[in-house]
């Protein structure tokens, strides 16, 4: 198994901490996500049909371009213009994902804004409403992150909020080598090779002994690219890997709290804290 193939193994749609430690993102099922639409488009119906009997009964004497104006105004608002409303103003939710305890994110993880809203609703408007929902069910199963293509071209996705982020715990750096990557250099390293690292050394156990070998072989190679000196001749590479990162931790812990305590120092206290 290449190097290159273990971080796609490995690293799938997680996101990673500057220390490689992995956080499993909640996204939506599919059918979480098909349930919540069918709720949006319920209540859509049910206000088009109000609206066009209240707007009907007002422009029911006017001419044909005056209702035909009115019909189209009332389309784009209804299937628009109030659900992008709705979700900036919500924060990324509608009246479907609410009730499924769910809610649209950027890509990474902030909350959409009115142009990430306005390109979804847009998209959505071709994809449920001209070609009937097709294309969004079939991108939602394709893609990792169940995105549909309104997601795809505003940066966003749907996560549920009924399941917790799990961050499994980060590694030791072992006995043995602490006095070696306490001395080291550890350069940057891509964003990549620090999820591979994390994700090979907290599922070993389920890898066989030849892919366990060969990957944790080729992820040291990389890493020792980026360190410098190299460790003693004989260590295992599972231990390097798990120094490593151990050590890059111990560091953004200590810079973190270094500029804290600058922060405190230098600046008056906050009034509002």
């Amino acid at each position: 198994m290449s190097v290159e193939a273990g971080y796609q193994t490995y690293a799938g749609e997680d996101l990673v901490t500057g220390e490689g430690v992995s956080v499993e993102v909640p996204v939506a099922s599919v059918p979480s996500r098909v349930a919540s639409r069918l709720i949006d488009l319920l209540i859509t119906v049910v206000l088009a049909v109000g609206s066009f009997f209240v707007v009907g009964s007002l422009v029911g004497f006017a001419s044909d371009a005056v209702a035909q104006a009115a019909a189209l105004v009332l389309v784009v608002g209804l299937t628009v213009i109030l659900p992008v409303a709705f979700e900036v103003l919500t924060k990324g939710h509608s009246p479907g994902k609410y009730a499924l305890g769910l809610c649209t994110v950027r890509d990474d993880g902030g909350p959409i804004t009115l142009r990430h809203s306005v390109i979804r609703h847009l998209v959505g408007f071709v994809e449920f409403y001209l070609l009937q929902g097709a294309p969004a069910v079939i991108a939602a199963v394709i893609h990792p992150r169940a995105k549909r293509l309104g997601d795809m071209a505003a940066g966003t996705y749907v996560m549920s909020l009924r399941h917790k982020l799990q961050m499994t715990a980060p590694p030791e750096a072992p006995p043995a080598l602490e006095h070696w990557v306490r001395g080291t250099d550890i350069g940057p390293m891509p964003a990549s090779l620090a999820i591979g690292m994390r994700q090979f050394l907290t599922r070993t156990g389920s890898l066989s002994a030849q892919s366990r070998h060969h990957l944790g072989e080729d992820l040291c190679a990389q890493v020792l690219r980026h360190v410098s000196p190299p460790p003693p001749p004989g260590v295992h590479p599972e231990w390097i890997l798990r120094a490593v990162l151990a050590e890059r931790r111990r560091r953004d812990l200590e810079r973190l709290s270094s500029e804290d305590a600058r922060a405190h120092r230098l600046l008056p206290p906050d009034p509002l804290a």
